[in-house]
């Protein structure tokens, strides 16, 4: 049964759940690495109201470009913690648990800035789910994913809303029915994630990939995150009236002038941000 046991006993602890790390140099870019390995990194109350309390925090700051949600130790997340689900079994509990997974959630799809997960060891259920919520994802080879809820008799409803904003409707569903595990490949292969590296180049691989976007206009950036999100659950015609509006507003950006003046006279764009 590919059920992941997050009662690993703890010790007591004054380590943050979350580590929040501000690159050194001028990139803005943000990592928030999720910091209770020996429970696998669970999204107990206390981590979620710790990683919301970050997210909102990041959100606001026009300075910061990108955000990494990383995790310390063998693996990324493995959902929930079901200790502390068990120890409180009225459904009020589970309702405000629940709402505060989605809430952490709608904000990383929400907030401007590009979110990318950088996944090891293994991601399951709401975990499964934190790297279906992040615009992009870089993972290990050697990272696992499931949406395991179900061999427990609990259908991975939450997780099922982002998983299936990832993949195809029968890739995703066979996940939520079955619990079973897919490999790094076969994640990369269905759309789960982008890019998988072997565990020594992980790193590399994402600060690539993190190069890249930062490179670009952070107009462009922030435009492109919220209409693309946006457009997705528009019909045809309205999505492109909508495109076609935004992309008219988007003309109007002076780093568009700087980027269309630069590609001619065959220089680096100078962007400024407006």
């Amino acid at each position: 049964m590919n059920t992941i046991n997050t009662d690993a006993p703890t010790t007591d602890t004054n380590e943050p759940l979350v580590i929040r790390e501000d690159s050194k140099d001028s990139s803005g870019v943000v990592t928030l690495t999720l910091n209770r390995p020996k429970q696998f990194n669970a999204l107990s109350v206390d981590m979620l109201s710790a990683m919301q309390t970050e997210l909102d925090s990041i959100a606001q700051d026009n300075n910061i470009r990108l955000v990494v949600i990383a995790a310390n130790g063998k693996a990324f997340c493995a959902g929930h913690n079901l200790k502390e689900m068990r120890a409180n079994s009225d459904e009020a509990f589970h309702s405000a648990l629940f709402k505060q997974c989605s809430q952490m959630m709608l904000t990383i799809n929400q907030m401007p800035q590009v979110v990318i997960a950088k996944v090891q060891g293994i991601a399951t259920a709401a975990g499964c789910q934190l790297v279906s919520a992040c615009d992009l994802a870089v993972a290990s080879d050697d990272a696992k994913f499931a949406t395991s809820g179900i061999n427990v008799g609990l259908f991975c409803s939450t997780p099922a809303v982002a998983v299936s904003r990832n993949l195809s409707r029968k890739q995703a569903f066979e996940m939520l029915i079955t619990g079973e595990f897919i490999d790094a490949n076969m994640a990369l292969q269905q759309g789960l994630i982008n890019r998988v590296a072997p565990a020594d180049q992980l790193d590399a691989t994402l600060q690539s990939l993190i190069d890249v976007i930062t490179a670009k206009s952070s107009v462009a950036v922030k435009t492109g995150k919220d209409m693309f999100y946006k457009q997705l659950d528009m019909d045809l015609a309205d999505a492109y009236e909508y495109a076609g509006k935004v992309m008219t507003c988007n003309m109007m950006a002076d780093d568009v002038s700087e980027g269309i003046d630069a590609f001619i006279e065959k220089r680096h764009a100078v962007w400024t941000g407006r």
